[in-house]
């Protein structure tokens, strides 16, 4: 996988459901201060960008979120951050299928002779029986791209994501060269009508899930053709890329309403609730570009699926990682002869699937993942001191700049993403990490390994690319 293939795998899971909802959500959470939101949280990812773009670049290994901390603290961080990476990416794939299924169930026709989603009652909202079969449909769909191996994979993901960002900006070009009010940025309350409160709320209602995703690259640096050339340079490009498409959505959203829908507020910026109808679609309809709204449909299904399809190889990828260095069963190392971690794969497409049954919606996931990838990428920076410390001789192509000060400062952003996800979704990722050290604590009893899992600090073996296979 070479520069554009590496790029393009961490542009396709930042440009997902997140251009299609979140700025919708962050506009009737903070108002026009919205476009803060985005801005505070690309500053805040950015840092994190940094942080994986050396460790990517310096140790370019398959499952890369969990082998840092495995290499700079031993066993029991690189499971924790594997588990957490693991959670997070499982989940992602199922969030994309929601997001999908939710915006083409917006479309007239496919709501009176398809419907996919109930309308009444104490499911409203959620999946109904054809929905889930759609869901799981999709899912093995993305399974089996993702058996065709890394290199098919990257070629049809670059030809996916080059899709996938023209729509947006054309969605950009079209509404604000049709309607653009800047009487609109201080309208219903003023600039920030909810203060910065509603900026910070934002951030943790769709802004931060929409950003997240930079680091997939680093997932598959063990497929990297030259990872020590490409790899930070496809981290950050892909950041710099996502963040200004979706800063550039939010300004052209608020610009293009109708004045009249937020002269009293912001709780229906579109007249309508949302949750009926798809942002962007009821936005071109309501500028006049009909033709650009039936774009939008179908971007809805490509948008989402091309971003489905890379967390199932990432998911497998983690998996993979896990397995190798035995902290999970060692058949999730399995491979075939194309170098694809099958049972691995499988694995995260059963898992992934038996999400559509507590979480039949794409709200009811979205906090959990942002928090889960907030624990992923608190480990980052603290394996890079750890290991500009213990491993400085190694050569490395790309360096944090200033590391005294960014690298604590991006530990600091992932626990504040934690923080202000708020305590209902904090005890619940403290119950799933519970989980998974469990398993890890039975799995390291049964094997006679705990003494070496709080002494052995295996940084020192890793040689080069060849350490992932």
């Amino acid at each position: 996988v070479g520069f554009y293939g590496l790029m393009f795998v961490s542009l396709g899971s930042i440009i997902g459901s997140g251009w299609l909802l979140g700025a919708l959500n962050a506009a009737q959470v903070a108002g026009p201060a919205s476009i803060l939101s985005w801005v505070l949280a690309a500053c805040m990812l950015a840092l994190l960008a940094l942080t994986y773009a050396e460790l990517g670049a310096t140790y370019p290994v398959a499952g890369g979120a969990a082998r840092f901390p495995y290499y700079s603290h031993g066993p029991v961080a690189g499971f924790t951050a594997g588990w957490a990476s693991w959670l997070q990416a499982v989940f992602i794939a199922p969030i994309e299928v929601l997001a999908a299924i939710t915006y083409v169930n917006s479309v007239g026709w496919v709501n009176i002779h398809f419907n996919m989603i109930n309308k009444v009652g104490d499911s409203a909202g959620l999946l109904n029986g054809t929905g889930l079969v759609v869901a799981l449909v999709l899912m093995v769909l993305f399974t089996a791209m993702n058996l065709a191996g890394a290199k098919f994979l990257s070629d049809s993901n670059v030809i996916v994501v080059i899709w996938k960002t023209a729509v947006p900006v054309l969605a950009i070009a079209v509404v604000a060269w049709l309607q653009f009010n800047p009487a609109n940025f201080h309208a219903g309350g003023g600039f920030m009508p909810f203060g910065f409160h509603g900026v910070f709320a934002a951030l943790t209602g769709g802004v931060v899930f929409a950003l997240q995703g930079f680091e997939q690259a680093v997932q598959l640096a063990g497929e990297a053709r030259n990872p020590k050339r490409d790899l930070s340079r496809a981290i950050l490009t892909a950041m710099a890329i996502g963040a200004v498409l979706y800063a550039l959505l939010q300004i052209v959203m608020i610009g293009g309403l109708d004045p009249r829908n937020i002269a009293n507020g912001w709780s229906k910026p579109l007249g309508t609730d949302p949750s009926d109808y798809g942002a962007w679609y009821t936005l071109a309809l309501a500028v006049g570009a009909g033709w650009l709204a039936k774009v939008l449909i179908i971007d809805a299904v490509i948008s989402p699926a091309g971003t489905g399809v890379v967390y199932v190889t990432t998911t497998a990828r983690l998996s993979y990682a896990l397995g190798e260095e035995r902290e999970m069963p060692a058949a999730l190392a399995t491979t075939n002869k194309k170098g694809v971690p099958v049972v691995s794969i499988l694995v995260a497409a059963v898992i992934g699937s038996l999400a559509f049954g507590p979480f039949k919606s794409w709200s009811a996931l979205v906090s959990v993942v942002t928090g889960a990838t907030a624990i992923m990428y608190a480990f980052a920076p603290v394996s890079l001191a750890a290991l500009h410390k213990v491993d400085g001789g190694r050569p490395r192509s790309y360096r944090v700049p200033m590391p005294a000060l960014l690298v604590p400062a991006a530990f600091c952003s992932a626990n504040l993403i934690i923080y202000w996800g708020g305590f209902e979704t904090t005890w619940k990722l403290a119950c799933a990490m519970a989980v998974g050290l469990a398993l890890f604590a039975l799995g390291a009893w049964r094997r006679g390994t705990g003494a070496q899992h709080t002494t052995r600090f295996p940084w020192r073996s890793f040689t080069g690319p060849s350490a992932s296979h």
